[in-house]
């Protein structure tokens, strides 16, 4: 009996505590502390939390100055005010974030940012919610199923935070709504596309503008959430979305790096399913695409990985816009000095038989790419096809990159890895010898070659 009167004590005593803390936080918040210089003066009215009216300020974040003295803001956010501070805090609620791509990674990036407490969302996506999205999106339901993920989150986002400043923009990113998507100043913006051609063309387009950008790279086809990293766009490996936009846009735009990238280290465990048409054959998926450039073939998705992706981008933005400093893990590359030599060499031979290494378009990681996932670290005329092992650090020696196509430049698509005597001789022949003398060697070759122009986006 006396051990039960003192659980229920505690118990009471605990209920006390809560409530005086939060007491606390509501009388420190009653003064009103302003968000930043051009916010100040501006009055927080009760009547703006209920119409979401939120009228006055044009503050990058919510429209009042201080919604934080709202008793029931203060609560809802009481967590995040013990644990950034409150003046921390206020910098949160005061942003605004835009956040593009809304499946299950934009979702799930947006949906807590919501619950973090920033104050203006402005949320984009031309797609529609479809029911194969609800094993990953953050709050889509069957009845979301056939409206537009952007209006869907809105909907959603307004039952949970009613005071946040949420735009939907139900269109697609492209150059011609680039002005109307980006401007305003946004703190932060959230790239969750899963196309490459817009994905450049949006990053690419944040770097000129001087915008904070946070990029998430492939989450389909993984199941290991403790691979998941954060880092700059120049240290993601195994992920061959990031590898094609880190290409795309050092060739198209002159940008080497200098945007983070949330990325798995696991390599994919799935490929894009083969797509069949309403016959139930098999056929060409730019066929039936409604948007161009945009993948109709379907990847398989875990739904808990996008969604890690997801809360991963949103810890990484909040802790920034509330200036927390937080030291990610580093990405550590072994062996590079393999493939180091073989780049170094690839210059070398373009120097020595063009004059030049001008024409050479790859870097230190897609030689890993080239070297590993094309060839496999052989010979591209050994026909033993097996993972990279000791075997290739044994030969590297006698292995170099040449190009298959002599008029083409030194791309992705169109280097071979041979070893030096047959190099020698693939440079005194043409593709037109090849074809007719060794049909085989030509088909397999360019299989592989088209493989890599697929996965580049090219």
């Amino acid at each position: 009996m006396e051990e039960k009167v003192k659980i229920l004590a505690f118990i009471g005593i605990g209920a006390l505590l809560g409530s005086a803390a939060t007491l606390a936080i509501s009388k420190l918040l009653s003064d009103p502390l302003p968000i930043n210089n051009q916010c100040v003066g501006k009055v927080y009215t009760s009547e703006a939390v209920k119409s979401n009216g939120l009228p006055g300020s044009k503050c990058n974040g919510l429209a009042t100055p201080n919604p934080l003295t709202d008793e029931v803001v203060s609560e809802q956010l009481t967590r995040n005010i013990q644990f950034f501070g409150l003046e921390a805090q206020q910098k949160v609620t005061a942003s605004y974030v835009v956040v593009i791509g809304l499946g299950g990674v934009g979702s799930h990036a947006a949906s807590m940012l919501l619950r973090s407490g920033v104050g203006r969302l402005l949320l984009v996506d031309f797609d529609q919610v479809s029911v194969s999205s609800l094993n990953r999106h953050a709050v889509a339901t069957r009845e979301d199923v056939g409206t537009s993920k952007a209006l869907c989150l809105k909907k959603h986002f307004q039952s949970i935070f009613p005071e946040c400043h949420i735009d939907a923009k139900v269109i697609l990113y492209d150059s011609s709504s680039e002005e109307e998507i980006l401007s305003g100043h946004p703190d932060f913006v959230l790239d969750c596309i899963d196309n490459i051609d817009t994905k450049v063309a949006l990053l690419a387009a944040c770097v000129r503008r001087g915008l904070k950008v946070l990029s998430a790279t492939g989450a389909g086809a993984r199941a290991d959430p403790t691979r998941i990293r954060v880092a700059d766009l120049r240290e993601s490996t195994n992920d061959p979305l990031s590898r094609a936009v880190r290409h795309r846009l050092r060739k198209d735009h002159g940008i080497d790096g200098g945007i983070p990238v949330v990325f798995s280290l696991e390599k994919p465990k799935a490929k894009l399913l083969p797509f069949k048409g309403p016959s139930g054959e098999e056929e060409n998926p730019s066929d039936y695409q409604i948007v161009p450039g945009f993948r109709v073939r379907i990847i398989p998705v875990l739904g808990t990985i996008p969604a890690i992706f997801g809360q991963v981008m949103a810890s990484y933005v909040a802790t920034q816009l509330a200036g927390l400093q937080v030291h990610m893990e580093p990405v550590v590359n072994f062996d590079m000095d393999h493939y180091e030599i073989l780049h170094q060499r690839l210059i070398e031979h373009e120097e020595l038989l063009y004059g030049t290494s001008m024409q050479v378009e790859v870097d230190v990681e897609e030689v890993v790419y080239i070297a590993k996932e094309l060839w496999h670290g052989r010979s591209a005329r050994d026909l033993s096809i097996k993972d990279v092992g000791r075997a290739m650090w044994r030969s590297v020696n006698e292995l170099m990159l040449v190009r298959w196509d002599k008029t083409k430049s030194a791309s992705v698509s169109n280097l071979i890895l041979l070893r030096f005597k047959e190099a020698d001789e693939h440079e005194s022949r043409s593709l037109e010898d090849i074809k007719e003398e060794e049909p085989d060697f030509f088909v397999r070759v360019t299989t592989v070659l088209k493989r890599a122009e697929l996965e580049f986006g090219f």
